[in-house]
């Protein structure tokens, strides 16, 4: 099996239906990990800017996508969130074929705010950190937003 089409051990894909902006991002794997989700991405030619690197946009991206799919599923029930506040700084470069994991940690679920910090790993090399706030989502159809968000099932949830 060639480094690009390698899955690790433990990832299951993280399907995202009802998102076509992550399901072009993606595929994104989730794996779960002590009391957490690890959110996983193989990095392609699709994610690289003109320098042959990962685009810093689509770092972000994963970065505020992790930390909006932990934070909704850390809920009960589960409930989407949404970015109200992101900053990210990089330490270094993600490569094609590279495989980058992202590990959040939930600092601090409120009634409708939740804070959050995210660093993106490429093996032992710490590419990205990024701290968020993120709030409750109201559904379109004026509900409360609650739609049941499952990180490692193959249904997915929102952000």
């Amino acid at each position: 099996m060639s480094k690009a089409a390698h899955i690790p051990e433990g990832f299951k894909e993280l399907r995202r239906a009802n998102s076509p902006y992550l399901s072009a991002l993606g595929p994104l794997y989730a794996k779960d990990e002590g009391s957490g989700v690890v959110i996983g991405l193989r990095i392609e030619e699709k994610h690289l800017n003109t320098r042959g690197v990962a685009h810093g946009g689509m770092l972000v991206t994963l970065a505020d996508s992790a930390m909006g799919i932990v934070l909704a599923a850390a809920r009960t029930p589960p409930d989407p969130m949404v970015t109200v506040n992101l900053s990210a700084d990089f330490a270094d470069v993600a490569r094609a074929g590279d495989w980058a994991e992202a590990r959040v940690d939930v600092q601090k679920m409120g009634k409708r705010l939740a804070f959050a910090s995210c660093q993106l790993w490429v093996g032992e090399k710490r590419i990205l950190r990024a701290s968020g706030i993120f709030a409750r989502a109201a559904n379109v159809d004026g509900g409360n937003g609650s739609q049941g968000v499952n990180p490692t099932s193959s249904s997915g949830g929102t952000t």
